[in-house]
């Protein structure tokens, strides 16, 4: 299975996430400190059966990936979701 993991906020303290299989929301989170931080409590929480994880970050996807990969390279994944959501914000003339 693979689900995905939405991740919203800008500022410390205020990052949430929420974890969702084919549209259903599975389970999610609130006031956590960072992106990494959202992606530590996402992980946590998934059943056995998960292998992988899409990744979003402020409505925008910056990949799919297994989930050792999530685990072993935390900061990594992280960064990316938020590089490339600013980005893609900076290209459409958002924020």
């Amino acid at each position: 299975m693979i689900v995905r993991i939405e991740i919203e906020g800008g500022r410390a303290g205020f990052y949430e996430y929420r974890v969702s299989y084919e549209s259903e929301e599975l389970y999610a989170d609130a006031g956590l400190g960072s992106v990494a931080d959202c992606l530590v409590g996402a992980v946590e929480g998934m059943a056995p059966d998960v292998l992988a994880a899409e990744v979003w970050y402020r409505g925008i996807v910056s990949g799919t990936y297994p989930l050792p990969v999530i685990g072993t390279r935390l900061e990594q994944v992280a960064a990316h979701a938020v590089n490339t959501a600013e980005a893609i914000r900076e290209a459409l003339g958002e924020d």
